[in-house]
């Protein structure tokens, strides 16, 4: 398969979900408002989540798809096959018995997560109800990982680019048509992130019958492979809490400061994510499996230049990006959020802080490409050493400049401790020998910085004057973002083929 197509795929996939997230956002927003309701439901739908992030799609798939990788090229498909047996059973069996302990615990759940609930044993109770009804969300989760992690492995990228889809239209479907048949309506929630994670799982199974591996149940503790998947876990698990456990504590700074400082990091960071998600996850989706492959059969030499074009690929697309973002965020927030008690002063308190995300969002986005080059050869010890130097850098610039620039010093503080992460995994990467550059860097920068520094002048020229945006109707700002938007891209993919770039260049098949 060509890489190229299938980042193209994973990317347009993962697009489609960010809007699809954001519609999901405002028909909840439209249908339930923003009170007791909705608090109780999103308390109920955070725990489910984070375990989902740390444990399904962070630690498991860094330890599954490596030693996966290695079966699959070195062992035959019988080996394989029993190692994907193997796993799933154990998996299933672990993850359903958290699920049933969540389930059963979930009023010490609830009181642990929003203990101010507790003062009103009505908003406790429907909490409890819909932290009981949307738990099972893990399990269906933790198996549609395992599923992603196999079909990735086979170079079947499309279907697990698509089923995150699957949750936003369960979630719009019961919150329009769904919500008065609930008592309160509310519960069309709970009941449609239960029927996501199902509808997410229900997809994978065609795919994973049609290449042979639709997991059968097979119990063995002493098997090696499941060992080594275990041993890999838990370091992988402490990485992924690492980022988690930045963000937790980075929403407790902007609790002391001024009232709406979380807001504003929030809609900056849901922008900041287009980018992130459909370049950095995608490119980590589609490197890992074949970077595995390349490990098992011991091509060093393929390893290093796949490596290399992941790296060449994110800086062509992230770096334009990042420039982008910042030029044109006042635009960009004045078009999709300046509306009803979303004030002209909040335009430009999130411009502050999307902004600030866009110094480091080329380092976000590394890292997502240069982490893979690790956990590739099962080596997850070294990302995560870096990633606990990182949390503590983080610490210290929100210490250093949060006095001077406020909320915009969290979202800073971010995105220049994840450059320092980038920096130091490819530091690592070099001095390991596992990535040698290859030649042409000198040529492809100095052209990149040439279609960079051409399309941000035409962005600057185009964008005008930023509260001229705020006076104009909806429908003006939207068809003048959509005309900035084109002439930026244009420009900036123009003076790249005046500069000799070619799509062919960068085409890539996937290890076999």
């Amino acid at each position: 398969m060509n890489l190229l197509r299938a980042l193209a795929t994973v990317s347009g996939m993962t697009l489609l979900s960010r809007v699809l997230g954001f519609a999901r956002d405002f028909v909840i927003a439209r249908a339930f408002g923003a009170g007791m309701l909705t608090d109780a439901f999103f308390v109920a739908f955070k725990l489910p989540n984070l375990l989902r992030r740390l444990f399904a799609e962070g630690a498991f798939s860094q330890a599954f798809v490596p030693i996966l990788g290695e079966y699959k090229n070195r062992r035959g498909e019988l080996e394989t096959r029993r190692l994907i047996d193997r796993v799933a059973t154990l998996l299933f069996f672990i993850v359903l018995g958290v699920t049933l302990l969540g389930m059963a615990a979930a009023p010490i759940v609830v009181y642990l997560s929003a203990p101010g609930f507790a003062a009103d044993p009505g908003k406790f109770a429907l909490t409890v109800e819909l932290t009981r009804i949307a738990f099972p969300y893990i399990l269906f989760m933790s198996l549609v990982a395992l599923a992603g992690g196999i079909l990735n492995t086979w170079s079947r990228f499309a279907v697990p680019a698509f089923t995150p889809v699957l949750l936003n239209v369960s979630m719009i479907g019961m919150a329009l048509w769904g919500a008065p048949y609930f008592d309160p309506p509310v519960l069309a929630l709970g009941w449609a992130v239960f029927l996501g994670g199902a509808l997410q799982l229900a997809l994978q199974v065609p795919s994973l019958r049609r290449i042979g591996m639709l997991p059968r149940f097979s119990v063995d503790g002493k098997d090696e492979g499941v060992r080594r998947i275990l041993r890999l876990m838990a370091p992988a698990a402490l990485g992924v809490s690492v980022a988690q456990v930045s963000l937790l504590l980075n929403t407790v700074f902007a609790s002391f400061l001024e009232s709406g400082s979380v807001s504003w990091l929030y809609y900056a960071d849901r922008l900041m994510e287009f980018p992130a998600g459909m370049l950095g996850a995608a490119l980590g989706t589609i490197l890992l499996p074949s970077l595995s492959k390349y490990n098992a059969r011991a091509s060093y030499g393929e390893y290093s230049r796949l490596l290399d074009w992941g790296l060449r690929l994110t800086l062509l697309l992230a770096a334009p990006a990042a420039l982008a973002l910042a030029i044109i965020a006042v635009p960009l927030i004045a078009t999709l959020f300046f509306h009803g008690a979303f004030t002209a002063a909040d335009v430009f308190k999130t411009r502050d802080a999307l902004v600030a995300y866009s110094l480091g969002l080329l380092g976000l986005i590394l890292v997502k490409v240069l982490a893979p080059g690790f956990y590739a050869r099962q080596n997850v010890r070294t990302p995560v050493k870096i990633a606990l130097v990182t949390l503590f850098v983080t610490q210290l610039l929100n210490l250093a400049l949060i006095g001077w620039l406020k909320h915009a010093a969290l979202a800073l503080s971010i995105g220049l401790a994840a450059c320092l992460n980038a920096g130091l995994l490819y530091r690592g990467l070099r001095r390991h020998g596992i990535y040698t550059p290859q030649p042409g860097w000198l040529p492809f920068t100095v052209k990149l910085l040439v279609a960079l520094l051409t399309m941000g002048c035409v962005l600057w020229w185009a964008t005008g004057d930023a509260a001229d945006w705020l006076l104009r109707s909806l429908g003006e700002r939207l068809l003048r973002l959509a005309a900035v938007v084109a002439i930026g891209v244009s420009v900036y993919f123009a003076t790249l083929g005046l500069a000799g770039f070619r799509l062919r260049d960068f085409k890539r098949r996937a290890a076999d």
